[in-house]
């Protein structure tokens, strides 16, 4: 355990960045398991509404760093196209 105060205090910060980034990375999860389940349903209206709040997701967690933006780009990249590909 850390006897220095700034080396107390980096613990602390770096637990709240830890949940922080959880839960970011939590909501684009589920928002591309949504619509990947679209996608599997054939459904294009909801799947491009659903993709359209993937990449505003993925955008903000990338703005954040807590993806690479190429991580990212390659990611909406696939999405967009499999959702292109639905009838």
């Amino acid at each position: 355990m850390a006897n220095i105060k700034s080396a107390k205090k980096r613990i602390l910060v770096i637990e709240k960045k830890t949940l922080r980034n959880k839960s970011t990375k939590s909501r684009v999860k589920t928002t591309i398991k949504k619509v990947e389940a679209a996608i599997a349903n054939n459904d294009k209206a909801a799947a491009e509404t659903a993709l359209r709040n993937a990449i505003s997701e993925l955008n903000k967690a990338a703005s954040k760093g807590i993806y690479h933006k190429n991580t990212v780009s390659r990611k909406i990249s696939r999405m967009t196209k499999a959702v292109n590909k639905l009838a």
